[in-house]
């Protein structure tokens, strides 16, 4: 099935889809881990005069230091000012650049093991296509290609979680022949909707929890590092939380952001619960990935369905990831809150033991980037790629899969995950799942 699979698409569409790639130079890089940093270290930058920064420091000012999750979610999503909410953040005029950008390998066999497990599971139809956290739409539009290809006679609807409005109308554009955003006070579930150009109706929902119940095969991409972290230290045998603060007269410049430690336990401290063997003194803790991930576990669970999370991510050992991106470099998350990306490494151990204990979910994985795509056989449909292309777009195509599956690159910096119904647990066992075994 995945020989057959590899073979999607015209030369036409090969070389179309070759040069709208973005430009895989030095700088498009992805996102990297920083060095590490103290946390009661002070910002020495200035925090900028942006209206969300002011927002900020008088917020503080009035009330004390915030959480880290807060700051966090007030800077990407503030409906206003918020990084996300308003522009184009993506490729390489924006700050960052992810996986579906820079191939379209990668879409392709995503939406292949889509398929294939899918096919194990029965072909069960009508069935649900749901994103979390789209994107421009690439993951979606090259997923899309695939399950038209090979759905056969299954009927299914897309449907996307997104609370941007700018980046919901980018994603419309990219895979609908036409779309309309319904008025405010329409009282549905959904806020926009459309249809594709073979006829599949789209969605677009601001929760998870808004996604009409049924089967589902739901993607999360590059979803739950953008979820906010609570930054949590061990102090005498307690939890304490890293907060932000405004600086005063402590030797950091007056009114820039700063890391405080909290005096005695915050609410969300004293009700941590290390999961069994943590040896780490600090870690970062996403209450919100804790509560989409059960929310995404009790569906499979209920509905039937497979998930696949993909991210930056680790197995419970780092302590510190919070990080900023401007121009696709590292940059002070401190410093002019609003515009640059925040993100933190995902807690796979974490997302795999809320899916396994608040839904009965099977798990599989976390299995790196690199070794699913070369186990999906990468290297093949690379070669159909190169052998379709012009010749000045074939080091594009090859480098830009060497950078998905380069352990030095994004190979093993990003992890794939996989959830099915933990009544297929010992079917799973027999009939092996594809890229995680």
């Amino acid at each position: 099935m995945l020989r057959e699979a590899l073979r999607i698409g015209s030369r036409r569409w090969y070389s179309y889809k070759s040069v709208r790639r973005p430009n895989l130079g030095a700088t498009s890089a992805p996102k990297m881990e920083p060095p590490k940093k103290q946390p009661e270290s002070s910002s020495k930058a200035e925090s900028g005069d942006g209206s969300l920064a002011k927002q900020l420091r008088a917020k503080i000012l009035s009330t004390g230091p915030i959480p880290v999750a807060e700051y966090m979610r007030e800077v990407l999503t503030n409906p206003q000012a918020g990084y996300y909410m308003n522009r184009d953040v993506f490729g390489r005029e924006g700050d960052f650049i992810t996986s579906p950008e820079i191939s379209q390998i990668f879409g392709e066999l995503v939406g292949i093991w889509l398929v294939s497990e899918w096919r194990k599971m029965g072909s069960p139809s009508p069935f649900q296509l749901v994103e979390l956290g789209p994107g421009r739409g690439t993951l979606a539009r090259d997923v899309l290609k695939v399950l038209t290809k090979f759905k056969q006679d299954a009927e299914f609807s897309m449907h996307m979680v997104e609370v941007s409005p700018f980046l919901s109308k980018a994603q419309a554009q990219r895979f609908c022949y036409s779309h309309q955003t319904l008025p405010e006070d329409s009282q549905l579930p959904h806020y926009q909707e459309g249809t594709t150009a073979s006829g599949t109706k789209a969605f677009w929902h601001r929760r998870l929890e808004d996604v009409p119940q049924g089967f589902s095969l739901v993607l999360a991409h590059e979803f739950f590092d953008a979820l906010p972290v609570h930054k949590l230290q061990l102090v005498d045998g307690k939890w304490q939380e890293v907060l932000i603060d405004v600086a005063s007269s402590d030797g950091a410049q007056e009114g820039s952001f700063r890391y405080v430690l909290s005096r005695s336990q915050t609410p969300v401290s004293s009700l941590y619960r290390p999961l069994p063997g943590e040896t780490r003194s600090c870690l970062e803790h996403s209450l919100e990935t804790e509560r989409q991930v059960g929310l995404l576990a009790e569906r499979i669970e209920r509905d039937g369905g497979i998930a696949l999370v993909m991210d930056y991510g680790h197995f419970g050992e780092k302590t510190d990831t919070f990080r900023a991106f401007k121009q696709h470099k590292l940059h002070d998350p401190l410093v002019e809150p609003g515009s640059a990306d925040l993100t933190a490494d995902v807690d796979f151990k974490l997302v795999r033991h809320i899916a396994e204990t608040r839904g009965n979910v099977h798990c599989c994985g976390p299995v790196e980037q690199g070794l699913f795509l070369q186990r999906m056989q990468g290297e093949a449909r690379l070669e159909q790629l190169l052998a379709h292309a012009l010749p000045e777009n074939q080091e594009i195509i090859r480098s830009g899969y060497e950078m998905l599956t380069d352990p030095a690159q994004m190979g093993s910096r990003f992890k794939f995950l996989a959830m099915f119904p933990g009544v297929l647990a010992t079917h799973l066992d027999k009939y092996p799942v594809v890229g995680f075994s």
